[in-house]
């Protein structure tokens, strides 16, 4: 069960790290606009928002692999990066009013956690 568990916690760090990238370097590029939903203009006009935002996603993969690669605290790191990242998922879904940014970003959080409390 642990390896499902690292698998989650993993699946979320991968996806924090891709939208870092798409925040970061690809928001005003076609594939961020995609991705997004933008238009260029108002991405030209939000790309420092986006670029902090990126740095922010950043911070919650870097916390996800630590719990990964921590011999004695991976439950106690992935837990608090986890609901973290389902607390982010929530709000972005409510304040955007885009649901799909709850089931893309809070939903495998969830699992992890679920997976962590059920199988200590």
């Amino acid at each position: 069960m642990k390896y499902l568990q690292i698998f989650f916690v993993a699946l979320v760090a991968f996806e924090h790290l891709y939208f870092m990238i798409l925040e970061m370097f690809f928001w005003d590029k076609p594939i961020g606009l995609k991705t997004f939903g933008l238009k260029l203009e108002d991405a030209k006009k939000t790309k420092t928002l986006a670029k902090n935002q990126g740095l922010y996603n950043g911070f919650l993969a870097a916390g996800l692999i630590w719990a990964i690669i921590s011999d004695n605290n991976f439950k106690e790191i992935a837990l608090f990066f986890l609901i973290c990242v389902t607390i982010a998922g929530m709000y972005g879904a409510y304040t955007t009013q885009k649901i799909k940014l709850f089931f893309v970003q809070s939903i495998p959080a969830l699992i992890g956690i679920t997976l962590i409390l059920l199988y200590k």
